[in-house]
């Protein structure tokens, strides 16, 4: 019923419905700032599963883990070394928001490499790569210690020549060793 002096609504439809418009804006406000939130937990530290690394603490470990690059490039994209959550394990580095590469150093040999094992050559390190669900292992496999590099199937194959790089720089090539 309109207000008869006026022709204005009601002073109560009114109030309902700057109510609703506050409410409203207080929705919107609390669903950007619980995004942002979950954002930027992505881009905390990480936490990883330990794996058992009874070599982690190799002078090669040392030295591979050293000279890691701070960035990696996958698809175009600069990817970040990534602090990860304590308790971290050993000799591990990992890069990335979403998805992150994660390479671990001082591993056991994988069981995967055989004498019939496929390996794959890339900038002169020797690597076995097993396939898992999104993401693939590559095991370097031809020096002082093994070293796993996860990457997703999402990335491009920037990253493992950029860590290929740095294994071929650091630590000399070994025969291959299958037991």
């Amino acid at each position: 019923m309109p207000d008869s002096d006026t022709g204005a609504p009601p002073r109560v439809v009114l109030v309902t419905a700057a109510a609703l418009a506050v409410a409203l804006a207080v929705a919107v406000a609390v669903f950007a700032l619980t995004q942002r939130s979950s954002d930027s937990a992505d881009s905390g530290p990480l936490p990883l599963v330990p794996v058992p690394a009874p070599f982690a603490s190799a002078p090669g470990c040392t030295t591979l883990l050293g000279a890691v690059p701070t960035e990696l490039t996958s698809n175009g994209t600069s990817l970040k070394v990534r602090t990860l959550a304590d308790p971290a394990p050993p000799a591990t580095v990992a890069w990335g928001d979403q998805d992150p590469l994660v390479l671990r150093c001082g591993l056991d040999r994988p069981p995967e490499l055989t004498p019939t094992a496929a390996l794959r050559l890339v900038n002169k390190v020797q690597w076995l790569q097993v396939p898992g669900d999104g993401a693939s292992t590559w095991y370097v496999v031809d020096r002082e210690v093994y070293a796993a590099l996860t990457v997703p199937d999402s990335a491009g194959t920037g990253p493992l020549q950029q860590i290929s790089d740095t294994v071929a720089a650091k630590l000399p090539p070994r025969p291959l060793r299958f037991s």
